[in-house]
C-alpha cells in the first residue's frame, strides 16, 4: 500500500516535471521565432531571408512537416482498432469515480514523438540567424533657392497668390531633400540671404513659411543681384553637384549686376542654374489698395523669358514656365528627379547555424517520452 502511494506521488511529480519541460521548450521555440519562420518558409521556397531573425538554408525540407498529418491520422485509427473493450451490464457503479490525471496525459507520449519529428525536420532544414549591417556613402547636393519676393509676386493668377504658391512648393521640395545642404536667398529691388547653406530642414521650412513681400523695402526685380548673391553663397561648396533654383515673375529692372553677368559667374564655378518664370500668359489679377478697400486690377504679365532661358543655357540648366499651381509643383518635381542624391550602400551579412537548440529540444522531448512511457503512462499488455 505504501509502495503504491509512493509510486503515485512519484507519478504526479513526473507529470508536473513533464509539463514544465514542455512549457519551457515551447517558450524557447517562440523566443527563437521558429513559428513565424515556419509559416513564411512554407510559402517561400527560395533561400531568401523570411524573418527578421531566422532563415533556412533548405526551406523546401519544411514541407516534410506535412507528414505529421497522416501520422496523426494513423495513430488515432490504430488506437481505435487496438483498444480492448470490456462489455458489462451496467456502468452505474463507476459513475462517481473521477478520471485520473493519467487519462488526460494518455496521448502525451505521441504528442512528444510528433514534436521530436518536427524538430528533426527543422534541424535538417538548417535554421540560421543573420546579422545584417550596411555602410552608406551619401553624396549630397548643395542647392540655393533664389526667390523673387517683389510686390508683383502677390498677383493672384496662382492661388492664393504667386508668392504663397511658391512658398508651399518650396517647403515640399526642401522636405523631400533630407541629405542636401540648402540655402535660401530672396530678392526684390535688393537681395539678401535668408538662410545660409544648412541641413537643418526644420529651420529652412520655418524660414520659408515666414517669407513675405514686405521683407525688402526696395521694390522692383533685381534678378542679377539675386543670382549673384546665390552664386556667392554656393561657390565655395565642396559638393560635386551645385545647383541654384531661380524663381521670378518679372524682368530685371533694379540692381547693379546684369543677370547674364551673374550667369557667367555661375558658369565659372560650374554651378547649374534652373530658372522658373511664374505667372500666367496675358493679364493677371493684382490686388490694389484703394479708398474703397482692396480692389483687383488686371495687369499685364511681363516675364523676361529670353533672359531666363539664356541663364539656364549658359549654366547647363533648364528654363521652366509655371502658369498655375499644378505646373509649378510639376516643375519642382522634375528638378527633384534630375538632381538626385547619390547614395552608395554596401551590405554585409553574417550567418550563424542555429540548429543546436532545436536538436537539444528534440533530444529532451524524446527522453521525456521514454520516461513517461516506462513510468507514469506505462501500458501493461
Amino acid at each position: 500500500m505504501k509502495l503504491n502511494k509512493l509510486f503515485n506521488g512519484i507519478s504526479v511529480w513526473i507529470g508536473i516535471f513533464a509539463g514544465a519541460v514542455v512549457a519551457v521548450l515551447i517558450k524557447i521555440l517562440i523566443d527563437s521565432g521558429v513559428f513565424s519562420s515556419l509559416k513564411d518558409a512554407l510559402f517561400h521556397d527560395t533561400g531568401e531571408q523570411v524573418s527578421s531573425s531566422i532563415e533556412f538554408a533548405h526551406p523546401k525540407l519544411l514541407y516534410l512537416l506535412l507528414i505529421l498529418i497522416p501520422l496523426a491520422a494513423w495513430y488515432f485509427f490504430r488506437r481505435k482498432r487496438t483498444t480492448a473493450n470490456l462489455q458489462i451490464s451496467t456502468t452505474e457503479a463507476f459513475m462517481d469515480v473521477g478520471k485520473s490525471y493519467k487519462y488526460y496525459l494518455l496521448h502525451l507520449p505521441f504528442v512528444l514523438r510528433m514534436g521530436v519529428i518536427a524538430l528533426l525536420i527543422i534541424v535538417l532544414a538548417r535554421p540560421q540567424s543573420s546579422n545584417n549591417w550596411s555602410d552608406k556613402d551619401v553624396e549630397g547636393i548643395d542647392i540655393v533657392m533664389a526667390m523673387d519676393i517683389s510686390g508683383s509676386m502677390i498677383a493672384e493668377d496662382l492661388k492664393p497668390n504667386r508668392l504663397e504658391a511658391a512658398k508651399s512648393v518650396g517647403v515640399d521640395f526642401i522636405s523631400s531633400r533630407p541629405n542636401d545642404n540648402i540655402g535660401i536667398v530672396v530678392f526684390a529691388g535688393e537681395s539678401f540671404t535668408l538662410s545660409p547653406m544648412t541641413t537643418d530642414k526644420a529651420s529652412l521650412v520655418s524660414l520659408m513659411n515666414n517669407v513675405s513681400d514686405e521683407m525688402i523695402d526696395a521694390d522692383g526685380t533685381a534678378i542679377g543681384m539675386g543670382l549673384a548673391n546665390a552664386v556667392n553663397r554656393i561657390k565655395d561648396s565642396q559638393a560635386k553637384s551645385r545647383v541654384i533654383i531661380l524663381l521670378t515673375d518679372g524682368s530685371n529692372n533694379r540692381g547693379e549686376v546684369d543677370p547674364l553677368t551673374a550667369a557667367d559667374l555661375a558658369k565659372t564655378y560650374n554651378i547649374r542654374v534652373y530658372t522658373i518664370g511664374v505667372g500666367t500668359k496675358g493679364l493677371a489679377p493684382y490686388p490694389v489698395r484703394t479708398v474703397f478697400g482692396i480692389q483687383r486690377q488686371n495687369m499685364k504679365v511681363d516675364i523676361d523669358e529670353k533672359t531666363l532661358q539664356a541663364i539656364a543655357d549658359k549654366t547647363n540648366g533648364k528654363y521652366f514656365r509655371a502658369t498655375d499651381n499644378k505646373t509649378l509643383k510639376a516643375i519642382y518635381a522634375e528638378i527633384d528627379q534630375m538632381e538626385k542624391t547619390k547614395i552608395q550602400v554596401t551590405e554585409y551579412t553574417k550567418k550563424q547555424e542555429e540548429f543546436l537548440p532545436y536538436a537539444i529540444c528534440a533530444l529532451l522531448l524524446l527522453l521525456l517520452e521514454v520516461i513517461l512511457r516506462n513510468t507514469v503512462l506505462r501500458h501493461i499488455p
